[in-house]
């Protein structure tokens, strides 16, 4: 495991957005601006928006169509853009979007940009584990993550990035807590349906397991195409597996704004010795299957 690392500050002040497509790509960046200002208001350090936030969730569908909506990290009109407003604010921000490799006609992933309070560009995570089944056809739009399980020195402390379907795969998880990762963000879109009931169990049980906190993201209300409505009910979870206040709306729009604790990982870790307890030496055959 990384070196601990003493937090930038004891007490977080964290945001995320669950949101209701807009229509287009303009109004939903500006809506997303909206939030960033308020929760700035309200005293938040950094923030999280939800999967490929500034465009439909079109997996639904497989159509070349939807390529249109990819851009370049971080160079492309979205990510600049929340480097200005990140300056500006003095906030930390996970930004995810789906990304067009620079001169790489054709290739394309599904990324969440980190921007830290100064506005400078931290880095990626590209998501790792794509679904193709009915409703969530990604292997169409994405290439699977090649950048590894990254954790990001920011303002406020170590933070890392996975996105929605690499949440049943317990391996990142533990990647980003080898790695030191004090808040992991999952930026996600999920509609009802076969794993609806996973989604209040999966991200605490890993925030315990690997002994940091989980900002959940999903998206909110029914898109342009599908039937299924995403549902909300994004959250904080702390080391100890405990929601950070409410579980978001299952049905609207919302800004969740909530004190994060960092001083509680080292008494959770001293408490739960987890990473003492690990015996990678015993683990060889799971990389071998």
């Amino acid at each position: 495991m990384a070196a601990a690392q003493e937090p930038a500050e004891r007490i977080v002040r964290a945001a995320i957005v669950q949101a209701k497509w807009t229509g287009d790509t303009a109004s939903m960046v500006d809506a997303h601006e909206r939030h960033a200002r308020e929760a700035a208001a309200q005293g938040a350090r950094i923030i999280g928006f939800q999967e490929v936030f500034n465009a439909p969730y079109f997996c639904q569908v497989q159509d070349p169509e939807h390529y249109r909506w990819a851009e370049a990290v971080p160079d492309g009109p979205t990510v600049s853009r929340m480097r200005e407003l990140a300056r500006e604010l003095r906030m930390v921000m996970v930004v995810p979007v789906y990304e067009a490799e620079a001169g790489q006609d054709g290739i394309y992933y599904n990324t969440a940009a980190v921007i830290d309070a100064d506005g400078s560009y931290l880095g990626k995570y590209r998501k790792h584990h794509l679904p193709q089944v009915h409703g969530f056809w990604e292997k169409f739009y994405f290439r699977p993550g090649n950048l590894g399980f990254p954790v990001f020195d920011t303002a406020v402390g170590r933070v890392g990035v996975y996105i929605c379907y690499d949440r049943h795969f317990p391996e990142g998880w533990r990647a980003l807590g080898l790695a030191g990762a004090q808040i992991v963000f999952n930026p996600s879109a999920t509609s009802r349906g076969l794993s609806a009931y996973l989604w209040q169990l999966e991200q605490p049980a890993a925030a315990v397991a690997n002994e940091y906190f989980v900002a959940a993201i999903n998206r909110v209300g029914v898109e342009e195409y599908g039937d299924d409505d995403f549902y909300g009910t994004s959250y904080f979870v702390d080391p100890r597996g405990q929601f950070v206040g409410e579980v978001g709306s299952d049905k609207e729009e919302e800004l969740i704004v909530r004190d994060l604790d960092l001083g509680l990982l080292e008494e959770v870790r001293h408490q739960w010795a987890f990473y003492r307890d690990r015996r990678p030496d015993a683990y060889g055959p799971l990389t071998q299957a």
